[in-house]
């Protein structure tokens, strides 16, 4: 169905989620390459996430590929600046509050999650199994082709392992943010990107312990 075409389109356009780095030291991958990652794709995203969305979506709807470049930089560049700023600014507050802020970050992604999921109760309970299965197979073969393209460009295991969970999880905050901002007449368009924040860090902790093993 196209909302959930959409939905799978828009989050598979979104750059690394935070959690990938996370996920790539317990995983023993290379923490260094996994940070450079997600910083080169979240300051290309304002570009890259419309962009690439237009050329795989346009032929079925219509895209304002401007307005959504804002919506990227107000949902992914803006905080950063102001986090950066505000840690200037205020060292001392940051450095009493900076180890609740992760916990503050779950809660929030939890509540929108829930939310996202009560306002398409009835689509994900006619098609959640088809829509679950969407999401393991975006995820798996994103994980696969991250890993084989890093093997296949000669990297060592630590970085192939860094590329794998790079491409495999994405920032699904965000594809749930554009789709409630984009297509709010499609509500089963950030059901993929709900359900995407939840596996995606199930799928990432069973990697990275299995690989842990392996080390």
């Amino acid at each position: 169905p196209l909302d959930m075409a959409i939905g799978v389109l828009l989050v598979g356009c979104c750059p690394g989620g935070t959690a990938y780095n996370v996920i790539t030291f317990l995983a023993k991958g290379n923490v260094g390459l996994s940070i450079a990652c997600t910083t080169v794709s979240t300051l290309l995203a304002p570009l890259l996430t419309p962009l690439m969305f237009y050329l795989f979506a346009n032929q079925w709807i219509d895209i304002d590929a401007s307005s959504m470049m804002l919506s990227v930089l107000k949902v992914v560049l803006f905080p950063i600046v102001l986090g950066l700023t505000a840690r200037t600014l205020f060292k001392q507050q940051v450095a009493r509050s900076i180890q609740i802020m992760p916990l503050v970050s779950v809660t929030a992604i939890i509540i929108i999650v829930a939310a996202i999921v009560a306002n398409s109760k009835a689509a994900i309970i006619s098609s959640g199994l088809f829509l679950l299965i969407l999401v393991v197979l975006h995820n798996g073969f994103g994980l696969l082709l991250g890993y084989f393209s890093a093997k296949l460009f000669g990297l060592p295991i630590p970085d192939r392992r860094a590329i794998s969970i790079e491409v495999g999880m994405q920032n699904s905050g965000l594809g749930v943010a554009l789709a409630a901002v984009h297509f709010a007449t499609m509500p089963v368009a950030a059901v993929p990107s709900a359900i995407f924040s939840v596996w995606h860090n199930i799928s990432g902790s069973i990697m990275a312990t299995w690989w842990q093993k392996r080390s």
